[in-house]
C-alpha cells in the first residue's frame, strides 16, 4: 500500500480533489453563478488532464474514478438543465397508457384531470418551451423514461436515479466497445478514456440526465461490429441508435463507400425497417405532424451557442434590416438543404473506404453542421467527442473544454448570450479544426500521444 501511494499519490490527490469539486457541482452549484461554474468546469478539466497524463495505462484506477465521479451525482438534481422533468413526464404518461406524442404537456393539464401523482410538480418544474410543445424525444428515449417511471415508483427523485443508472451504464458501455474499436483501428486503447473522463460528458450527462451517450454507446458498439464486418448485425444496433437522437441519420451516406453498393442498400433497408418497428407501437393519425412539427422546430426557431448564424444574423439585422424571427425560419430551412449537399459531398469525394476515413468524415460532417447550427448546446458536443476519439482530429476535446463558456447565457435572468465569449469559444475552436483539416495530417496534442 505504501509503495502504491509513492507511485500515484498525485494521481489520487488529483481524484480526490475532483471528486470534492465534482461534489459542489452536483450540490452547491445555481446556473446563474458563472464564476463558480467556470472555476469548478476549469479545476475539473486542468486535473482530469493530470490524471490521464500519469495513469494512461491504469486501466483500473481509471476505470474506479470515472465510476466514482459519477456516483456522486447519484442524489442530485439537475442544476444546469429542466429537461429531465419532460423526461420523467414522457414516463409517467407512456406508464399511464397515454401516447406522449399526441398532446403537449399544456394541453394535459387544461383538461384538469390528475393523470398521474406528481404532475403539477413535473409541470412547474419543465420550461413554457418543453410545455407547449410535443414530445420529440425518439422512441428508444420514450422506453427509457417509461422504465424509470416504473422502476422510480411515481418519485420524481426515484425516477432520476434510475435515469442516472441507465446513463452510467451506457458510458461502461460506450469504454468497453470503445476500447475494442481502438484495438481493431490499431489505436491506443487508453483514448478511450479522454471520454469517460471528460469533465463534460460526466457533468452533462450523469449530472443533466442527457441522453448523448445512450446514442453514442449503441452507435459506437455499431461501428465496431461494422469493424468486424457483422454489418447485418451491426443494422439493429444502427436504427437502435438513431431511435435514441436522430443524429446518426446524417451519416448514413458516408458508410457507401465502406460498405460497397450492395450491402449498403442491404444496411439502409434494414436500418430503416429497424426503426419502423421501434416507431409502430407509437403510431397514430396524428403522431407524423407532431413530431415532424416538434423536430422542425429546431432548425427554424430556436437559437444558442451558434458560430456562423450568429454572424449571419448581425449582418442581416445591422445593414439589411432584416427581422430575426423571420431570419431563423429562413436560415432554417437553408439549414436542412445544406447539411445533406455537406454530407453528400464528403460522402462520395472522400477515400471512405477505410473505417478510419469513414470516422474522419463523420467528424467532419457532424463539426460543420453544429458550426451553421442556429442552437449547440453543450452536451451535443459529446457525441462528436465520443467518435472523434477514434481519429486524429483533437478540435473535439478542445470544444469540449471552450464550451462551458456559452453557459453564461444562464447568468442572466433574460437568458441573454455574450458574444465575445461566444466569439473566443469559436475562434479557439474553428482555428484548430483548421489548422487540422489543412495540415497534411491532424497534429497530435502532447497529453494524447499514444
Amino acid at each position: 500500500m505504501q509503495s502504491y501511494w509513492r507511485l500515484h499519490r498525485y494521481p489520487i490527490l488529483f481524484a480526490v480533489a475532483c471528486t470534492l469539486f465534482y461534489w459542489s457541482f452536483a450540490y452547491n452549484l445555481v446556473r446563474t453563478d458563472f464564476t463558480k461554474l467556470l472555476m469548478l468546469f476549469g479545476a475539473l478539466f486542468y486535473l482530469t488532464s493530470k490524471i490521464l497524463q500519469f495513469e494512461k495505462w491504469n486501466y483500473k484506477f481509471l476505470l474506479g474514478i470515472g465510476i466514482l465521479f459519477r456516483l456522486v451525482f447519484l442524489f442530485a438534481e439537475p442544476n444546469l438543465s429542466q429537461d429531465f422533468y419532460r423526461f420523467i413526464w414522457d414516463g409517467e404518461l407512456i406508464k399511464n397508457g397515454i401516447n406522449p406524442y399526441l398532446y403537449t404537456p399544456d394541453q394535459i393539464m387544461e383538461q384538469g384531470e390528475i393523470v398521474f401523482t406528481g404532475m403539477n410538480k413535473l409541470y412547474a418544474g419543465m420550461t413554457d418551451l418543453n410545455a407547449r410543445h410535443y414530445s420529440n424525444y425518439p422512441p428508444i428515449n420514450q422506453i427509457l423514461f417509461a422504465l424509470s417511471a416504473v422502476l422510480g415508483g411515481g418519485s420524481v427523485v426515484g425516477s432520476m436515479i434510475v435515469l442516472r443508472l441507465i446513463i452510467i451504464l451506457a458510458d461502461l458501455g460506450m469504454l468497453f466497445f470503445g476500447r475494442k474499436l481502438l484495438q481493431n483501428l490499431n489505436r491506443a486503447n487508453h483514448l478511450a478514456f479522454w471520454y469517460f473522463l471528460n469533465p463534460l460528458v460526466i457533468i452533462e450527462l450523469t449530472g443533466n440526465l442527457h441522453f448523448e451517450g445512450v446514442m453514442l454507446f449503441f452507435f459506437i458498439w455499431a461501428i465496431y461490429l461494422l469493424s468486424k464486418n457483422k454489418w447485418l448485425w451491426a443494422s439493429p444496433v444502427y436504427a437502435i441508435s438513431i431511435m435514441v437522437k436522430l443524429v446518426p441519420l446524417i451519416f448514413l451516406p458516408i458508410l457507401v463507400k465502406y460498405l460497397g453498393l450492395k450491402k449498403s442498400a442491404i444496411f439502409y433497408i434494414l436500418v430503416i425497417a429497424g426503426c419502423i418497428m421501434l416507431l409502430l407501437p407509437f403510431y397514430s393519425s396524428v403522431f407524423v405532424d407532431n413530431y415532424t412539427e416538434t423536430v422542425g422546430l429546431w432548425f427554424s426557431n430556436f437559437e444558442f451557442n451558434a458560430s456562423v448564424y450568429n454572424v449571419v444574423k448581425k449582418i442581416a439585422v445591422t445593414y439589411f434590416e432584416a427581422k430575426p424571427w423571420e431570419l431563423i425560419d429562413t436560415y432554417g430551412s437553408y439549414l436542412k438543404i445544406g447539411v445533406l449537399i455537406i454530407v453528400l459531398l464528403l460522402a462520395f469525394l472522400r477515400k471512405n473506404q477505410s473505417l478510419d476515413h469513414v470516422l474522419s468524415t463523420m467528424v467532419i460532417a457532424l463539426a460543420l453542421y453544429y458550426f451553421l447550427s442556429s442552437t449547440v448546446h453543450p452536451w451535443y458536443v459529446i457525441f462528436l467527442l465520443g467518435f472523434a476519439i477514434f481519429t486524429d482530429y483533437k478540435f473535439p476535446l478542445i470544444w469540449s473544454c471552450t464550451i462551458i463558456l456559452s453557459y453564461y447565457a444562464y447568468s442572466h435572468p433574460d437568458f441573454k448570450e455574450n458574444l465575445w465569449l461566444l466569439a473566443i469559444e469559436y475562434i479557439v475552436v474553428i482555428g484548430y479544426f483548421i489548422y487540422e483539416l489543412i495540415g497534411s495530417r491532424p497534429k497530435k496534442l502532447y497529453f494524447l500521444k499514444k
